[in-house]
This record gives C-alpha cells, structure tokens and sequence, in this order.
C-alpha cells in the first residue's frame, strides 16, 4: 500500500493495491491511515470470507469495512456481483475528486468467485457527494481586497496546492503582487526553492525567515494547508498579527484548528484562477526588505567536525548530483527534516514524504512506487537505518523488478528523532534508541542481489555518491552520520513558531 501511496503522489493518478483477507486487510490499515491524513488518492481491494459467513468469526474473518470507517474517505463491503461494476466506478471517482483520499472495496470469496456480465457505467451520480469546485465570488472579492491593502502578506502552500495542480497560479500570484512563499512539509516542491520569495518549510523544524515571516505577517493567506501542530505550535500564537485566508476543498478544514477570516471553499486552482485578474501589481520593498534580512542573517547551518559526516552535508551534496526532476521520497524522523530542510525542491511532486500520520517504514516502499510509475526519472530513497529495517525485506520486490533504486541510509545507530525529544524533554535520559548491534547493510544489499557501500568518512561521501546515481540498478549506500547531530532550529511544546531553538549562527 505504501507502494500505490508513492504512485499516486509522483504521478497524481489513483493507486491501486490488492490485499488478502483477515490479516491481509489490517497490514494495510497503517497505510490507509497515512493517505487519508495526507489527501492520497488510493482504491484499495480486500479479500472477504463469503457472504453467508460474515459475521460468524470464521477463519480470517475481520469486520474491514468498520474497521476502516474512521480511516477512509469512504468504503464498501460488496454483496451482489451486480454491483461491482458501479462500486469499482464510484470508488475510482470518490478517490480522485475533490480532497482525494483512500477509498475501500471489501470483497466476499463468493463474489470474486460469481460471473456476471461486466457493464462498466460510463458515469457516476451520487447525489450526496457534490465538491466545491468554485470559490464564492464574495469572498474571492474580498480576498483581492485584502491583498491590496495589505502591507505584510504572505502566503502559506500546503500540499492541497499540489493536488490541485495550482503551482503555476501560485507562482503567479506570488511575482504580480510580490508576497513571499512558505509551505508545509506537504507543500515543498509547490514552489521553487531558488525563488527569491520562497520562505522554505514552516513550522516545529521551519525555516526561521518562514516561521518569523509568518509571526509578523498583517494577512496570511493559507491554501490547501490543515493548519496541523506541527506547522502551527501554540495556535494561540500563530499568526497573532495577521488576517486569515483558508482556501481549501474540504470546508471541514476550514476554522477546525486556526480561526479564518476570509473563508474560501474550493479547488485552489480554480480560486487562483479567478483571483488573478482582479489583481493589480504590487511592490513591497520594505517588507521583502525585512524578509530577505531574515533570510540572509537567519539561514540554517550547522559546524562541521574534522573526520565527522555531519547528515546536512549528505543532503548539500546529494542536492547537487541529482538529475533536476528526480523524485526523493523520505522515510520518517531527522533524515525527513533534514532534507525538508536543505533539499532544494523546485518541482510539484517531486518529495513524496509521509507527513500527517509520521509513517516509519513508508519511504522505500514509496520509492518502488514512484519508480514504477516514472521508469525514466531518478529515485531516491532517502532513509534513517531504524526506519529502512521496517520494509528493508522489499529490496526483493525492487530487485526482481530491475528497478534502479538508490538507498541512502544516514545512519547514526539510533532512534536519532527520539533520542533528540529525549535529550530536550527528558534531560537526556536516553531509553530504548540506540543498538550495539546495528546490521550491515552493505550485507543485507547483498543478500536480496542489491549492490551497496558503507561510507564512513568526508572523503568518501561524494564519490560515493556519484557511484551510486550512476548505477542504475538497485543501489544502498550506508553512510555513517553524527550521532549525537540535532534537527534544528526546534520549537518546543507550548511556544510559538517564532520562539525557535538553534539553528543559526
């Protein structure tokens, strides 16, 4: 499932997976969870014991359509062949329109086993479900005005951006009336890292010019974001200065965690589109004068060890070897916010990254998905060595499938995110993140017909590098990083985003 996940976010098409009954179902649940928390469109197949034993507790026999209730933008549990047809085509529609999600098929042994004739219909009417498409002319109007009287705009890109395929319209609001840029973990690649408005991510680890840029703001202009924890710290603090903008397509998001002034429900592409010609062309010289003193003054960095791999030297090199459209999916922990960090993504859908639900043990499987699905581009698998040991065992399916992965593995022979909350929140009384025994990857490459490499000082960080990028077949570099390295800045429980730990010099 992890595999369809990354598909249909490198490609924006629906993923498709297939399980099995019974266990085969709740080994999926993990990956329902994350594309329903991270707007993924997914249709995802289970098997079923037959019709006239649901409910008995026969063997391998789970209640999956209640099971999934709470984690699915909708599912089935199909009873007649009659309705396969028309349920196959409303979960492929569900799935695709409006906030895109993980849609549910449960499916009997006894249906899979009937024969019927197949009518695919060629439309779907469902009378209850009917997305928002276009933004309220009202409120469109009154964002326009907002943006003309305001002094200190800026503008948060979420991942809904993405979906909507509304980079473009981001752009070009951004250069006519001159706001600076910042985005959600979800929403990197929405707009170009080099731009001279780009803020870089905000939030718990943001970008320190994004966070105070935000902090400082007179209208915040929020589009497809959730206004997740993580993003907002200490909501109370959030933004205290500015008037709200939420556009989004799902009006629950709407209001549910930062109050919104000028609401907008819609496709952002949509809202954009009819925003921008009632738009005149602004210059804000003081503001950007302050943000780019942010930015200049306020860039992360980090001290260099003599004999030490530091992990942002990886992702600094790394960014600089790779073919410009390559695909970097992410596992979860310090190696994610690092590259959140420091890769520079110029692209929509060029990080795939597991963001609302933190899923260990997603990045890998991910990559064999977005490599399936662009079989000519270059993916990356960038990966922590706790969080590869969850999936590692698909370096078979990579391997029989000729796919030509690389593996990045910043190991620092710990829980390094963790041990970081660890050393802030328990005074550095460290449990349970760290192994003596750290397995040898190079090995375990090996083992599934993989090639690999340890890397274990500076001097052989780049060549090895370039070796691996230029494989092409499946690839794992195990390269040993500081173990004792933060993810900074850091904002603590309770502060505000701009109230940040670190990171600078």
């Amino acid at each position: 499932i992890h595999a369809a996940d990354g598909y249909a976010r490198s490609t924006g098409k629906v993923g498709v997976c297939f399980a099995t009954s019974g266990p085969g179902a709740t080994n999926l649940i993990t990956g329902i969870a994350n594309a329903y928390m991270d707007s993924v469109p997914l249709v995802v197949f289970t098997g079923q014991v037959a019709t006239n034993l649901v409910g008995t507790d026969s063997f391998q026999e789970i209640d999956v359509w209640g099971t999934t209730v709470p984690l699915t933008k909708h599912n089935y549990l199909v009873k007649n062949i009659k309705d396969l047809p028309n349920t196959i085509k409303e979960a492929f529609h569900i799935a695709r329109t409006g906030r895109p999600g993980p849609v549910l098929v449960d499916l009997p042994i006894d249906i899979l086993n009937a024969e019927d004739e197949f009518v695919y219909p060629e439309e779907v009417d469902l009378p209850g479900y009917k997305p928002t498409y276009k933004g309220h002319p009202k409120q469109i109007n009154a964002l326009a005005k907002s943006i003309a009287n305001s002094q200190r705009p800026v503008i948060l890109a979420g991942g809904g951006v993405i979906n909507s395929g509304a980079s473009e319209q981001l752009k070009q609001l951004a250069e006519l009336c001159h706001i600076p840029v910042a985005m959600t973990l979800q929403g990197l690649g929405s707009f170009p890292a080099q731009h001279d408005l780009c803020l870089g991510m905000a939030g718990m680890h943001g970008i320190p010019a994004a966070n105070i840029a935000i902090t400082e703001c007179d209208l915040l202009i929020a589009l497809g974001s959730r206004f997740a924890n993580r993003v907002t710290a200490n909501v109370e603090k959030f933004a205290p200065k500015a008037k709200v903008v939420h556009v989004d397509i799902d009006p629950a998001e709407i209001g549910k965690n930062v109050a919104v002034h000028i609401p907008i429900v819609g496709d952002i592409k949509n809202v954009l589109e009819e925003l921008l010609p009632k738009l005149k062309p602004t210059k804000r010289e003081k503001w950007l004068e302050k943000v780019n003193f942010w930015k200049r003054t306020m860039a992360i960095s980090y001290r260099k060890q003599p004999g030490i791999i530091k992990p942002q030297q990886v992702i600094e090199l790394l960014a600089g070897l790779v073919q410009e459209d390559a695909i970097i999916t992410t596992e979860v922990g310090q190696h994610q916010m690092w590259t959140a960090q420091i890769f520079p993504f110029s692209k929509p859908r060029t990080l795939i990254s597991s963001g609302g639900l933190g899923s260990m043990g997603f990045g890998f499987p991910a990559a064999i998905g977005a490599q399936l699905a662009n079989p000519a581009r270059q993916v990356i698998a960038i990966c922590g060595d706790g969080s590869f040991q969850m999936n590692c065992q698909e370096m078979a399916t990579a391997f029989d499938h000729k796919l030509p992965l690389t593996i990045i593995i910043l190991n620092n022979k710990s829980l390094g995110m963790v041990r970081q909350l660890q050393e802030f929140y328990c005074e550095g009384r460290y449990s349970q993140i760290s192994w003596p025994s750290t397995p040898d990857f190079v090995k375990l490459a090996e083992a599934f017909g993989a090639q690999g490499k340890r890397v274990e000082t500076v001097d052989e960080l780049e060549p090895a590098l370039n070796w691996a990028l230029n494989n092409n077949q499946l690839t794992l570099l195990d390269i040993l990083v500081d173990q004792e390295e933060n993810v900074l800045p850091m904002v603590l429980t309770g502060k505000g985003i701009n109230e940040m730990i670190g990171g600078w010099d």
